[in-house]
């Protein structure tokens, strides 16, 4: 046994070293222990008693969700973008009477607590939405009803009074000789739903439609970005720039067509779905006909085209991939994911959970063109949960809403099954694999020898190299497989812009520009 003065020098040193540990460690806690602690912040609790008009009563639809918005910005109603929002269906009332919100109870779901927080006292403006439209499942749309704008400044407890006085109106087509709509009674979707559905659709004609009317113009459909309408007719035309050009004799000689994306769950992608019905027969057989016979197309022509942005990029993409017989090209620009192995950061096949990556951290949803991440896939389905009357994404009307819809089956309570936990983001991989047959480039690779021939000079697809959505990784996926393709080789033109972000450089003239080139060069052909 060593003497204390026989002590081997390591055990020498580890005492040194372990008496300056707790030297550091009680120094701390002399300063720290003594500090007056940091208060948590306060949260700010919303008591809102809730009344509608009684002029709306007659188009009360029960079971609704109630949105409540704070924003700080008083350039903007709140339901069209704010900082804090609120969410609860309303089980039980029937319109009449008081019905209360109260944030502090926990069927209130909240997205945005923590920016409230850090503007304790500030001035704030709010309102309140009651989504009931049980045919679109977005928030800002005719049928459902919304409050005045009003304002308060931010304290813990907020007792407030909301009247429902407004109903969202109907969609307004401008006024334009040029311009047509058309709305068609789906038979298909008519029958799958059990009531009356309809199709609507508005036509931008060409300045010299009325001086050749046995001229065989081309056309083409613009399949809308997100829960798009058929009203974005009226931006282009309002748009100074956009309208000079069109009615001058510089611009192109094409039926601009633009669809609209309305479905019970958001937006349908124009594409048969279990949830959504036959929406790809319905456009092609019966919707597509209708204008094409109201506006004299010849389709011995074979000048039938898509064109979209974002969601509307992947719908050109995918009804020329599931139609190729039916149209004769499509001009995608920043698709969503094209490639599931690829859906945006996740692999949906492989991955455990779309909130966390392979490596433990945060999966981001967004991200800035420099390439910082500025919102997570938690924080992404969190918001949608909130918009959603069922407290999850199913009928939020939102991207994922949308998304889980189309490309997923059917639950046994007749809505769409989750192919993800709303709130561990974990995969369910056996609803993930059902999604395959929307995975395009999935598509591609199974079917190439029938789809290889006949989709040769029909895809023309570009994007931003930094896309803020990610999705210029499935497209760099895509465009590596088709680079490897034979019989034939895939003659697709896929073009990535470095620096540039989600949609960044769409541009209607050039996409139309670029119809008539290839209208004019199929003439020649023929």
């Amino acid at each position: 046994m060593l003497m204390k003065e026989e002590l081997a020098p390591d055990f020498k040193n580890r005492g040194r070293n372990n008496m300056k540990y707790i030297i550091f460690f009680f120094a701390c806690f002399l300063f720290n222990g003594f500090q007056p602690r940091a208060q948590a912040q306060e949260t700010v609790a919303l008591h809102i008693k809730i009344e509608l008009s009684p002029a709306l009563r007659s188009g009360f639809i029960p079971g609704g969700r109630f949105l409540f918005h704070m924003t700080k910005q008083s350039d903007r109603e709140p339901r069209n973008r704010s900082e804090f929002t609120a969410g609860l269906t309303a089980v039980n009332w029937k319109g009449t009477g008081v019905f209360i919100m109260d944030t502090k109870s926990s069927a209130v779901m909240s997205v945005g607590q923590e920016k409230l927080q850090a503007g304790m006292g500030e001035k704030y403006y709010y309102q309140l939405v009651y989504k009931q439209n049980p045919d679109d499942g977005n928030e800002n749309v005719p049928g459902n009803l919304y409050s005045p704008v009003d304002s308060v400044y931010l304290t813990k407890d907020i007792p407030l009074q909301i009247s429902l006085t407004n109903p969202i109106p109907p969609f307004q087509i401008i006024s334009n000789p040029y311009v047509k709509t058309i709305t068609v009674r789906s038979q298909y979707l008519s029958d799958f739903f059990g009531k009356p559905r309809f199709l609507k659709a508005a036509i931008l004609l060409p300045s010299g439609y009325f001086d050749n009317p046995g001229k065989a113009y081309p056309i083409c459909y613009r399949a809308p970005g997100l829960n798009g309408r058929y009203h974005t007719v009226n931006g282009m035309l309002e748009n100074k720039d956009f309208s000079d050009w069109w009615f001058s004799k510089s611009a192109p000689q094409v039926i601009y067509v633009f669809l609209d994306s309305q479905g019970p769950y958001g937006d349908t992608y124009q594409v048969d779905s279990d949830n959504n019905g036959p929406c790809g027969k319905a456009l092609t057989e019966e919707l597509i006909p209708a204008i094409e016979k109201e506006v004299h197309y010849k389709p011995a022509s074979h000048m039938r085209y898509l064109a979209g942005k974002s969601t509307g990029g992947w719908v050109a993409l995918g009804l020329q991939i599931f139609y190729p017989d039916f149209f004769d090209g499509c001009w995608s620009y920043s698709p969503d994911p094209v490639d599931f192995e690829h859906y945006g950061l996740i692999n949906i096949y492989k991955d455990e959970t779309i909130f966390y990556n392979r490596y433990g951290y945060l999966q981001p949803g967004k991200r800035t063109i420099y390439g910082e991440p500025s919102f997570s896939m938690k924080d992404w389905i969190a918001g949608e949960n909130v918009n959603s009357r069922t407290n999850d994404y199913r009928v939020s009307g939102g991207q994922f809403g949308a998304y889980n819809a189309v490309f997923g089956p059917r639950g046994r309570d007749g809505l769409p099954s989750m192919m993800f936990d709303p709130i561990t983001g974990k995969i369910d991989h056996s609803i993930a694999k059902q999604w395959e047959k929307y995975d395009l480039k999935k598509v591609l690779e199974k079917n190439w020898l029938v789809l290889g021939p006949k989709l040769q000079g029909k895809i023309w697809i570009w994007t931003g190299d930094m896309d803020g959505l990610y999705s210029n990784v499935a497209t760099r996926f895509l465009q590596k497989f088709l680079e490897q393709t034979s019989n034939p080789k895939s003659d697709a033109i896929i073009r990535f812009t470095p620096m540039a972000g989600h949609t960044q450089e769409w541009n209607d003239k050039v996409v139309l520009k670029m119809v008539e080139e290839k209208s004019k060069e199929k003439a020649v052909k023929l």
